[in-house]
């Protein structure tokens, strides 16, 4: 597809993966909606691509609506969802002492990381629905959803973020046949250990990454959010991947800790 003159909503848009991703498609030609709830960081980038900021929570429906409707009103036809918004989690499911995982801190992670991914297709698909198609094929637009390889290798104290991140992938196929009637792919990446501003600065931060990056195999290092926005790009601009989930990761296998 295309991605010249068209708009998309980028969620977590503002930091990290999202960041990067929008930036990315912005220097295609895309109108990037900047869906995030850091509003100084939200402007600021979507003043400097020349998009839209919407303060967004991605599991709240009305936040969400209007994300879409930002990208609609720009007047140009909406094309491209990327969920990239999301949270982590550390807690065993029954601690050393013998305390059980608290209830509320999984449903929130549920919330964020699955029901907003879901959230956030669901509502712009039905308006990347209403366009016209932009081929004979009859491709309206595509949704890029974002997983980690901790939905397959999930490390101690990671079930409630492998859960949430483990239903994104397992909706990747049928959403992908849903979807389908209306012209619309989805896809979705599962990152492995990549350099975001999460990890902080200074000589500890590094020593620190340094030390994750040590089990991938290569190449030797974390990967970085531009590699991550590469990919989010091939999946959209290559009609045929349709329905995948492929892992970004160096080739990490993730160990129990």
């Amino acid at each position: 597809m295309d991605l010249n003159g068209v708009s998309a909503v980028v969620s977590g848009g503002a930091s990290g993966l999202g960041e990067a991703t929008a930036r990315d498609l912005a220097a295609k030609g895309v109108k990037v909606v900047v869906a995030d709830l850091n509003e100084d960081k939200g402007k600021a980038l979507a003043d400097e691509l020349g998009g839209v900021f919407v303060k967004t929570d991605v599991s709240d429906e009305t936040q969400v609506q209007a994300a879409v409707q930002a990208a609609v009103d720009t007047g140009v036809p909406l094309r491209i969802i990327v969920n990239s918004a999301g949270i982590g989690w550390v807690t065993r499911t029954v601690d050393r002492a013998g305390n059980p995982h608290d209830l509320a801190s999984f449903q929130k992670v549920i919330e964020i990381n699955l029901i907003g991914t879901f959230n956030l297709m669901r509502i712009g698909a039905a308006a990347i629905a209403k366009t016209e198609p932009v081929d004979t094929d009859g491709l309206r637009g595509v949704v890029i959803n974002t997983a980690s390889v901790a939905a397959l290798e999930g490390q101690t104290g990671q079930v409630a973020y492998s859960a949430s991140k483990g239903g994104i992938v397992g909706m990747t196929l049928p959403a992908a046949r849903d979807l389908a009637a209306v012209g619309i792919r989805v896809n979705t990446v599962c990152p492995g250990i990549i350099d975001t501003p999460i990890y902080g600065e200074g000589e500890a931060a590094e020593e620190f990454k340094a030390k994750l990056a040590q089990p991938v195999p290569f190449p030797k290092r974390m990967g970085k959010a531009s590699e991550f926005a590469q990919i989010v790009r091939a999946l959209i601009e290559n009609d045929y991947m349709n329905g995948e989930t492929v892992r970004f990761d160096g080739g990490i296998r993730f160990q129990p800790k």
